[in-house]
């Protein structure tokens, strides 16, 4: 028996959306409200979800733990509402809840507006296991509690399922606007670190967020702070912990020492975790690469990319660029619309496809691609970029005449 365990509030919007991509998998749903005002538990109920109902206890973490008190089933799944479960996922899920020796199950999410790191994991499918536990402020994890039970019942074991699991919305750019992620986030680990100064993960998150900031020496100096302790006890125990230390770290050091971060994404690749989960290294060290003139490996990089993850976008858009680099119009033109297929309000995919299209000899086409690529950064409230590039356009093709 497999349940669901949600935690939500004010989760209306998303919730039916939610409850209904898992409807063809779990045996029961259980989602705990933790003080909703608008119709979220009646949606829930009317989905088929049993509601309980918990005073918020001020963090995730013993949010969770609560949770688990509620549900019935051999296995739980535990999803925010905004996030789904993609149907082709299913079928493995089953085959490796089967399996008897198998504790957790890791599941690829899939971070729907996150171009830096399109995919990440989560342990969010598990046997119910009397000792299994959430802890950790803000993003809180089993991870530590599982470590512990590995090491009195070595028997389990823990697996990746390979087919990406879950979408999630929350990292899309418009949904953050006006949130307050970033500086809970920022508050959360700056406690941890305050308790535990080595922390990995606090200082992956931080340090994360530092560099995005502007904040380069201190998110440096964290990144390095994470790593050093990562690698000196458990660094091969934690290889997705252990990357994203090196994807930050490579990240800050790109913008004054390229060579210096070309070496530390070639660090990251060699851990053995997921192609997906590897995406965000793959694809800046062939940007890195590109920059440099090494454009055969920066194109087999990205090849490889769009191979392994052909529903990411900017693989496709960057395996653009690099064609129309190498002379390959063609296939640029090729790469380009399959990145449109994907991502069809990415205005700089328009622009590029209509240079292409120009080099090409189409005029039509390329005039229809650039009219659309300004419209969209009108759209995108980027005005600036549409007037600069109208004004690059008007030189080359006569946006005015009949499409």
């Amino acid at each position: 028996m497999l349940s669901l365990s949600m935690i939500v509030r004010d989760e209306a919007q998303r919730l039916e959306a939610c409850l209904g991509s898992v409807k063809d998998l779990v045996d029961e749903m259980v989602v705990v409200d933790t003080g909703s005002t608008d119709n979220t538990i009646a949606l829930a109920e009317q989905a088929g979800a049993r509601v309980e109902r918990i005073d918020w206890p001020g963090d995730f973490a013993p949010a969770r733990n609560a949770a688990l008190e509620h549900v019935k089933g051999d296995w739980v799944l535990v999803l925010d509402a905004d996030e789904q479960l993609r149907p082709e996922a299913i079928p493995p899920l089953k085959a490796l809840m089967a399996q008897p020796d198998v504790l957790v199950v890791n599941l690829l999410r899939y971070e729907q507006g996150a171009a830096m790191a399109p995919y990440s994991s989560v342990s969010r499918l598990f046997r119910r296991h009397p000792d299994i536990a959430w802890s950790r402020p803000y993003h809180s994890m089993i991870d530590d509690s599982v470590q512990g039970i590995l090491e009195r019942e070595p028997h389990w074991r823990i697996v990746n399922c390979s087919e990406p699991a879950l979408l999630h919305d929350g990292y899309r750019p418009e949904l953050l606007q006006g949130s307050d992620k970033a500086e809970r986030l920022r508050q959360a680990m700056e406690a941890t670190l305050a308790e535990h100064p080595d922390d990995p993960y606090a200082c992956a998150k931080l340090g994360a967020l530092e560099v995005s900031e502007g904040n380069r020496e201190r998110g440096i100096s964290l990144l390095q702070q994470g790593l050093a302790a990562l690698e000196a006890t458990q660094g091969e125990q934690r290889p997705a912990e252990h990357y994203e230390l090196l994807l930050h770290l490579a990240i800050a050091q790109a913008e004054t020492d390229p060579d210096t971060a070309i070496r530390t994404y070639r660090k990251a690749l060699e851990l053995p975790i997921d192609t997906r989960l590897g995406l965000g290294a793959r694809l800046n060290l062939a940007a890195l690469l590109l920059q440099q003139g090494a454009l055969e490996e920066a194109l087999q990089l990205t090849g490889t990319a769009t191979q392994r993850a052909p529903e990411v976008a900017l693989a496709w858009y960057n395996l653009g660029l690099m064609q129309r680099r190498k002379g390959d119009i063609a296939a640029a033109l090729q790469a380009y619309e399959r990145a449109l297929t994907l991502n069809p309000q990415h205005a700089e995919s328009h622009q590029n496809l209509a240079v292409a299209r120009l080099l090409g000899g189409d005029i039509d086409g390329a005039r229809s691609s650039f009219r659309l690529a300004i419209e969209l950064l009108h759209q995108q409230a980027r005005p600036q970029d549409a007037q600069a590039l109208r004004a690059q356009v008007e030189g080359l093709v006569k946006l005015e005449e009949a499409r």
